[in-house]
């Protein structure tokens, strides 16, 4: 890993290094933002691109670049399981953004995870005996029983009622229904 910069600034030195030694014959040495942009143009050109992906193609440079799984495996524990790390998370958990952003990136991974433990019998089991604990039961009875809850559910009731699409839906009902019981009629 360590390799990788120095090979670059390496390149980056010789360039200028040749930069600085072609400018040296045709006038007075040039100063750090003349050197700084030849550098940069000699980058930007189809040849400075093209020597840089040499660079990264050679498998010396490869080897270079593929991580050891070990010490990748160690800086995760560090980052993670160290007192710094929890304390990083905490921090960055109670960031609004943050913690929106993270939610939003595992969603999908939350939704394959809660549909494959549905399909478990032993968390259903496990989610059975959760709602027959008395005590569940009722704290349920009394949020259902609640004020609140019923403004909310009154709301809920308004609001689907007021959809278009579910007026739409009763109406389909409805017809279908007044329909099949003229035709028992006739």
């Amino acid at each position: 890993m360590k390799r990788i910069p120095f090979v670059l600034l390496s390149f980056l030195l010789l360039l200028a290094a040749a930069a600085c030694a072609q400018e040296k014959t045709t006038s007075a040495q040039p100063d750090y933002d003349q050197t700084k942009k030849m550098v940069v143009d000699i980058l930007k050109t189809d040849q400075g691109k093209k020597a840089i992906m040499d660079v990264l193609a050679d498998e010396k440079m490869k080897q270079a670049l593929v991580m050891d799984e070990a010490l990748v495996r160690k800086t995760i524990e560090e980052v993670i399981v160290s007192d710094k790390g929890q304390a990083f998370w905490e921090k960055s958990f109670k960031d609004p953004q943050f913690a929106a952003a993270y939610a939003k990136s595992m969603q999908k991974q939350q939704a394959d995870l809660m549909k494959s433990l549905m399909k478990d019998p032993q968390f259903q089991a496990g989610v059975i005996d959760i709602m027959k604990n008395p005590d569940v039961a009722k704290l349920m009875t009394d949020v259902m029983k609640s004020k609140d809850y019923r403004a909310y559910l009154q709301q809920v009731v308004s609001e689907t009622a007021e959809s278009p699409l579910f007026q739409a839906k009763m109406i389909d009902v409805i017809s279908k229904a007044v329909e099949k019981a003229q035709a028992t009629k006739k």
